[in-house]
């Protein structure tokens, strides 16, 4: 096999761990997503991008990270920061770097442009994916015979597994973070049903890596739980999408390898990911169940915006049952949880959480008690409350207050609230929001004669001919 020269080693960037000063790497990891948050930029920041870029791996950091230390540093350039300028970093780079949140942001920007085959194609297993065997010697991912999985739930022809023994080392768990981190993302813009098969293909390909390769023990560990992230993160997809039975699934794999490998956070999201699902698809018992075995998975992790999010989950369930009692000491548990505010603490994955989903859970809540003035007033503050860049959610809770409204009889309000989520559909690919506005054009239908109403149903009809 050719041999494959690596690039030489880098130097640590001392400019930028000058300016982390006394901070730790978590401390200034929160202080760079501030920044962001403050001129509407969405980084995925923590601690070991704070080393990767202290170290040196990170040889020039992608525009979005860019506008924010500017803005955490102004009047300073890349050059400043200890960074190479960036076209000196295209022109000596040896080898494709790892895909990491470096690179997931600019591509993230190219696949919104692209369309759903640049997603397609982004979200794949290429050529950067590489395990190295013994020897050292390069090789990709995907090689062209050996054993393979059957296929998965897209019914796509899966990547054939690699050589039993290869070596699997940090790049490759590199490779499943980012994988999880575009899906979210993406899903945050897009919503599920251009995403789904390409990420099933990203997953087994996740447990090929577990199952046929050679680890350390450290590599090992971060490895499980990338690829139960990821499992978590296919099967957010599959439920968002209208799959339910393969999210079940998912859901299940991804508690599976928590409970092998030990992981309270990873077990926790597992199950509030079940609880989500079981209550969407009409299970609310097994929703509280799951609720509740997701709070005490978490109960040592210290993070009391995932305790206010559990809460919820189970409140999600109770309001199902119509157990009104139950669902507002739920409510209230959520509320005051999340009062106690944001820390170090809080998992990744919970970025969507925020002030507005609190408050759109609510309104599910509420609407599931059959109480539709209150959960139309809760929908209102979730649209109010919701970032800019959370498309998806926006036009689901633009969505659920149609509904609401309607529950309550303002048949008017509700056909103009219906309108303006059909013209934020055009952005979002999400089976479920479709559903959700199909259902209340079908309930509008019995007041066709409103004229906001017949607008609605004609504006609802045109987005379905596209």
């Amino acid at each position: 096999m050719a041999h494959v020269s690596l690039p030489s080693p880098t130097s640590p960037n001392l400019r930028m761990r000058e300016r982390r000063g006394d901070l730790s790497p978590r401390e200034f990891a929160a202080s760079v997503r501030r920044a962001a948050r403050e001129i509407g930029e969405h980084v995925s920041c923590d601690a070991r991008y704070i080393g990767r870029v202290e170290s040196g791996e990170i040889r020039c950091p992608n525009y979005a990270y860019e506008r924010v230390f500017r803005h955490m540093f102004p009047g300073v350039g890349l050059a400043d920061l200890g960074f190479t300028p960036r076209g000196e970093s295209r022109r000596t780079a040896v080898l494709p770097a790892p895909r990491d949140e470096e690179n997931d942001d600019v591509q993230r920007r190219t696949f919104l442009a692209g369309g759903p085959l640049a997603v397609v194609t982004a979200l794949s297993w290429d050529g950067s994916a590489r395990a190295q065997t013994p020897e050292a010697a390069p090789h990709p991912l995907t090689v062209p015979s050996g054993p393979s999985m059957p296929p998965g739930p897209s019914g796509a022809v899966p990547t054939p597994a690699p050589t039993p023994g290869a070596r699997v080392g940090w790049r490759e768990v590199h490779e499943v973070e980012s994988a999880v981190r575009q899906i979210r993302l993406l899903d945050d813009v897009h919503g599920a049903d251009t995403l789904f098969d390409r990420a099933g293909h990203t997953l087994r390909s996740a447990y090929q890596l577990l199952n046929c390769g050679t680890y350390t023990a450290r590599v090992e560990e971060r490895l499980q739980a990338w690829a139960g992230e990821l499992a978590i993160s296919v099967g957010w997809l599959a439920h968002d999408s209208g799959r339910l039975a393969e999210a079940r699934s998912l859901y299940a794999e991804a508690l599976a390898t928590a409970r092998m490998a030990g992981d309270a956070a990873l077990e926790a999201h597992a199950f509030c990911n079940t609880a989500f699902l079981a209550r969407d698809a009409g299970r609310p018992r097994e929703a509280v169940r799951a609720a509740q075995a997701a709070r005490s998975a978490a109960a040592g992790l210290g993070s009391a915006r995932l305790q206010s999010l559990l809460a919820l989950r189970e409140a999600g369930g109770w309001a199902l049952l119509r157990d009104r009692g139950s669902c507002l000491k739920a409510l209230g548990e959520s509320r005051s949880a999340f009062e106690q505010g944001s820390s170090e603490a809080d998992p990744e994955w919970m970025s969507f959480f925020n002030e507005g989903e609190l408050a759109g859970l609510t309104a599910q809540c509420w609407a599931a008690l059959g109480e539709f003035e209150s959960a139309a007033d809760w929908a209102e503050q979730a649209i109010a409350l919701q970032p800019a860049h959370f498309v998806r959610n926006r036009t689901l809770y633009t969505a659920e207050l149609a509904h609401d409204q309607l529950g309550h009889g303002a048949v008017v309000d509700a056909a103009v609230t219906g309108t303006s989520a059909v013209s934020l559909l055009s952005q979002v690919r999400s089976t479920r929001i479709r559903g959700m506005v199909s259902a209340t054009a079908e309930r509008m239908r019995l007041h066709r004669s409103v004229p906001e109403v017949a607008e609605f149903l004609e504006r609802y009809r045109l987005a379905l001919a596209v």
